[in-house]
């Protein structure tokens, strides 16, 4: 799907706040509701708007720490090992990389002794992983809201 100016622009808006109604990026945008309307529908219909979501803070809800697993997979095992990972509910992100890394994985935690469980009782003993190495995140300076649109 090719995005004009104005898909765009509808998006940022999104972006910034999911619950903006369409009344008001219509006015912001200079256009009718019910076209930015059928503008978003096209958008989700091809996928790319994925989704609304509310931002949470982990620390509100009990999740005290947030750390990044590097894992080494072994050949072979990969999927069984990704999918056991997607089923971990502290699991929040799983990316596949190049590098030290095949797999980076996003987690949050509620202290320290719940992130030594999840990864001696439910992810470093896991078949088809071979190796990991735990970074605990000590501070956020800056994280995106959207993707630069």
């Amino acid at each position: 799907m090719e995005l004009d100016d104005t898909d765009r622009q509808i998006l940022r808006i999104l972006q910034e706040d999911a619950r903006t109604p369409f009344s008001e990026v219509a006015r912001r945008i200079d256009m009718s509701s019910a076209t930015v309307h059928d503008r978003v529908n096209r958008m989700e219909d091809a996928g790319v708007i994925e989704g609304y979501h509310a931002k949470v803070n982990a620390r509100a809800v009990g999740y005290g720490v947030s750390a990044f697993v590097g894992l080494r997979t072994e050949q072979g095992r990969e999927e069984e090992a990704l999918a056991h990972l997607a089923g971990l509910a502290e699991v929040q992100e799983v990316h596949l990389t190049t590098g030290q890394w095949d797999v980076m994985v996003r987690l949050h935690a509620e202290d320290t002794d719940a992130l030594r469980d999840l990864m001696f009782d439910h992810i470093a003993d896991t078949e088809g992983f071979t190796r990991s190495q735990t970074m605990i995140v000590l501070g956020t300076d800056y994280e995106a809201d959207g993707l630069p649109i």
